[in-house]
């Protein structure tokens, strides 16, 4: 009994050490549709969990993987944004 009860407590903090790694970025972007390109971009790069872009606040929404850099990821979000936007931005 003592020994469920410690594994259950170990089991317990470990969840609340997991923390989601969000961050927001500004953008440019001149239309929704190119927004929407973007977004989906973002999606397919490695070390990005989920993205969401804004097109009305301009903001664009990145949640990393575990253990991913977030400066890292990014430069290759921007690449891959850049490869279906030519002239978005993102602003590191």
């Amino acid at each position: 009994m003592i020994v469920h009860l410690f594994i259950r407590k170990i089991h317990i903090n470990q969840r609340k050490d997991v923390k989601k790694m969000k961050k927001t970025y500004k953008i440019d972007v001149d239309c929704a549709n190119c927004a929407n390109k973007m977004e989906e971009a973002a999606k397919k790069t490695a070390g990005v969990k989920d993205a969401t872009v804004n097109f009305m606040a301009l903001k664009m929404i990145v949640e990393f993987e575990d253990g991913q850099e977030p400066k890292a990821v990014m430069k290759e979000v921007l690449k891959n944004c850049k490869k279906v936007e030519d002239d978005c931005e993102i602003f590191l």
